[in-house]
Order: structure tokens, then C-alpha cells, then sequence
């Protein structure tokens, strides 16, 4: 089944759409994409390790979710669709902030993303479809940003460089608190 993606401008408004591969290759085109980072009461987030069966960055460590709205689809409408999709459950979320990033991703693809970054919380126990996840950790951000620096090659290009923007945007949320 063909998946577009939306193509967009610096700014984030919408230019076009592509196939979801063809966006990706060839230094890759910048589009519209969604990133959920789910929170336990801890304060811990909840990483998923991508199916080997994934077309990129398989078998790395990832944060909760992440995909591409559908055209038409809203950031957090597709934040909710894919949380189910890929972790068995739904809870609920925001958008906490914007971060555009291009990364080379293996297999000779490119993410260029507008990336609408999602923040959710949730104490249960993700119920992941074994065909997206390979496995799942809570992880403390202190704890994950000193394993990213001592193994980055486990880790997703994408989780490698938000780390700061993410700790800024925790610490934001914790003084509006």
C-alpha cells in the first residue's frame, strides 16, 4: 500500500506530498513528521527498541514512537494512531515543541523531518505489536543521555541529536508546573 508523506517548506506549511521512500532517498526532501516521548509518573520515558523488520534504523533504540501524519492528518491526531499501532495503547499528549533535523539512516535513506515532538504520560504497561517494537525500557533521561554518549550506535540518529532540545523543553514544563 503506497504511503505518502507531506512535504514541507522551512516553516513547516505544505509544499506536496511524496511516497514515503522516494522522500527519504536521495539526500531526502524535508517533511512533516511526529516523534512521541511517553513519560511514567517517575519521570522516566519509554524507549522502543525498532523491529529488525523495520525499513531503517532496525534493531535501534528509539524514543516511544514516531511516523509521519497522513495528508490531512494532524500531529497529534497521528501521535494518538501510532502510539496504538506501535505500542498497544493511547494516553494523553501535546505537542511540546518543533525540531527539524536531516540524518543519514542507513540503508542508503535520508530523514529529513519537520518533527512535531509529542509529549504523553502513562503508568501501564505498553502491550507493543511485535512487528514495529522489539522490545521496550522505562529510562531515566539522565541515565539515557549517558548511554547515548558511551554507545551512540545503539541509539537512532533522531533521539542521538534532540537530546538537548528535549532536556530544555523538560525543564520548561517542569517550571510552568
Amino acid at each position: 500500500m503506497r504511503q505518502d508523506v507531506i512535504l514541507v517548506d522551512e516553516k513547516d506549511k505544505q509544499i506536496g506530498t511524496a511516497e514515503k521512500l522516494a522522500a527519504h532517498r536521495n539526500g531526502g526532501r524535508l517533511h512533516r513528521a511526529i516523534s512521541v516521548f511517553v513519560f511514567n509518573s517517575k519521570g522516566e520515558t519509554l524507549l522502543q527498541q525498532r523491529s529488525d523488520k523495520k525499513y531503517h534504523s532496525e534493531g535501534l533504540w528509539a524514543n516511544t514512537c514516531c511516523s509521519h501524519p497522513f495528508v490531512g492528518e494532524d500531529a497529534l491526531t497521528a501521535g494518538h494512531r501510532r502510539l496504538k499501532e506501535e505500542m498497544g495503547f493511547d494516553c494523553d499528549m501535546h505537542e511540546a515543541f518543533q525540531f527539524k533535523y536531516e540524518a543519514d539512516v542507513s540503508n542508503g535513506l535520508t530523514e529529513k523531518e519537520y518533527d512535531h515532538i509529542l509529549f504523553g504520560s502513562y503508568d501501564g504497561v505498553p502491550e507493543p505489536d511485535p512487528d514495529e517494537v522489539k522490545g521496550w525500557k522505562w529510562v531515566k533521561i539522565s541515565d539515557l543521555e549517558r548511554d547515548i554518549k558511551a554507545h551512540p550506535e545503539e541509539y537512532a540518529a533522531w533521539l542521538r541529536l534532540i537530546m538537548e532540545d528535549l532536556k530544555k523543553a523538560l525543564s520548561a514544563e517542569q517550571k510552568r508546573r
